[in-house]
């Protein structure tokens, strides 16, 4: 009988106490010490997961993962990696690897990744069975046609219905809260509410009370008890956006409250208990996060249960022609306007172009474009010259400091009138020249001047209460 866990590592005694973490959950192993011997298996037999240490005595287990590249019905792999190599762990995750376990392994942590990465692989076998269920090229508020979306659609359809946690990733502008959407709606939770929370967009003092609520006299302003999302979110889903903006006390209190269900709201001593289903999103890559100590490795687990990754638009094909077909339908209706189709010469200019923006950066320029024409029928002249917005709106600055900012701020006209001005107003125009030169991407902003989102936030909500 094939085995549905293959363990290969050069240690006899630590595979031997790796498959005896497998004992009480029923999954049968097999072991395989070397490279070659683990590649004999495979040409034979295709178990569900490996679990692959790198350092093998024969060969590297980069070579082994590689070799997996085409195989039909691929088994998942869980990277082991000594101390000290984690970067190879997060190179091999970027290979095709589920995740990693760093040496010594606990048990309860070891049987909790193995059950996770068998979880992922029945809905890769879904997804393989009904990749063609969703060729209209719709999905809830998602649109387009392409195989590597058809996949996101089933991983979806098939996580909306447990309680399972949902981690999004994906580049800026690919549509996570579309997708947090998709999953509630297509959940036995659909009816619901659905509570969307930008970690980033909340300054660091408040999110805790945003996120939990408060009552009357916690703090300065707190004139009223006050509800917050994760009350708001009882029987359906919290959505919490970019997660990995979220300040390091307060991970932990989110971890308990995932843990427990129960949250206290801020200046109260009262337990309350709730039942929601947590979604979360960032745009930035967990690991690395993790790794350098900004996100908690225990919330990370707790969270990354069923993983989404959200394609950039650029990898997506013909789904940006789709996508801009429905908005010059969507956005001529609301501006009043006829629209009848675009130019072959239009879609193919929309096809070619990289869109760094992705699905925002498109709505855009279909905006833009059905602003500033009258015609039913789009031709490519009518478009903004993209090649121009992509230098323009999302500049490759030297570095990601204040000095990379600077010249390009200059050529803008960015200068002292040599009379003496209030920090605060120079400093606004600074920041302000930043958003603009990342095309009002505040994070991105934030990470070139080396402040976080919420910073900038706070700034801006302060220069609106002095101007």
């Amino acid at each position: 009988m094939t085995a549905k866990v293959l363990i290969v590592e050069d240690t006899e005694s630590l595979a031997l106490i790796y498959q005896s973490y497998l004992v009480p959950t029923g999954i049968k192993s097999m072991i395989a010490n070397t490279g070659q011997a683990a590649l004999d298996f495979l040409a034979e037999h295709t178990p569900e997961l490996i679990l692959l240490d790198i350092m093998l005595p024969d060969m590297n287990g980069m070579d082994i993962l590689a070799s997996l590249e085409h195989v039909e019905n691929r088994p998942q792999v869980v990277v082991l990696t000594g101390h000290g190599s984690k970067e190879l762990a997060v190179q091999a995750i970027r290979l095709g690897a589920t995740d990693f376990l760093e040496k010594p392994i606990d048990a309860e942590r070891f049987r909790v990744t193995v059950n996770n990465a068998l979880k992922i692989k029945v809905l890769s076998e879904k997804v393989s069975s009904y990749q063609n269920q969703y060729s209209h090229g719709r999905f809830c508020q998602l649109i387009g046609s392409s195989k590597i979306m058809q996949s996101v659609y089933q991983i979806i359809n098939s996580a909306a219905v447990s309680k399972a946690t949902v981690f999004i990733t994906g580049e800026s502008g690919t549509g996570k809260e579309l997708c947090a959407g998709a999953v509630h709606q297509c959940s036995p939770r659909s009816k619901a509410p659905f509570i969307a929370l930008n970690c980033a967009a909340i300054p660091k003092d408040l999110i805790e009370s945003e996120i939990f609520g408060h009552v009357k006299g916690a703090f300065t302003g707190a004139t009223n008890n006050r509800e917050g999302a994760a009350g708001q979110a009882q029987g359906g889903t919290l959505f919490l956006d970019e997660i990995c903006e979220m300040d390091l006390n307060l991970q932990s209190k989110l971890l308990r409250f995932i843990q427990t269900g129960t949250f206290q709201k801020v200046g109260s001593e009262k337990l309350e208990k709730v039942d929601v289903r947590f979604v979360c999103a960032t745009n930035r890559d967990p690991l690395i996060e993790v790794n350098e100590g900004r996100f908690r490795e225990d919330l990370f687990y707790r969270l990354h249960v069923i993983p989404i990754l959200l394609p950039p638009l650029k990898e997506r094909g013909n789904d940006v022609i789709e996508i801009a077909d429905f908005l010059f339908k969507k956005i001529s209706k609301e501006e009043h306007k006829s629209y009848q189709g675009m130019a072959k010469t239009t879609e193919q200019y929309l096809a070619n172009y990289d869109w760094p923006g992705n699905v925002r950066q498109l709505e855009n320029v279909v905006r833009n474009t059905v602003v500033l024409n009258n015609s039913p029928w789009i031709e490519v002249d009518m478009l903004p010259q993209l090649n121009q917005l992509q230098s323009t709106l999302v500049p490759e600055l030297p570095s990601q400091n204040l000095n990379a900012v600077a010249p390009a701020a200059k050529q803008e006209g960015y200068h002292f009138s040599g009379e003496i001005e209030p920090l605060w107003l120079a400093e606004k125009r600074y920041i302000e020249q930043a958003i603009a030169l990342t095309n009002d991407n505040i994070p991105r902003a934030a990470a070139m001047l080396e402040v976080s989102p919420s910073t900038i936030y706070r700034k801006m909500k302060q220069w609106q209460e002095m101007l």
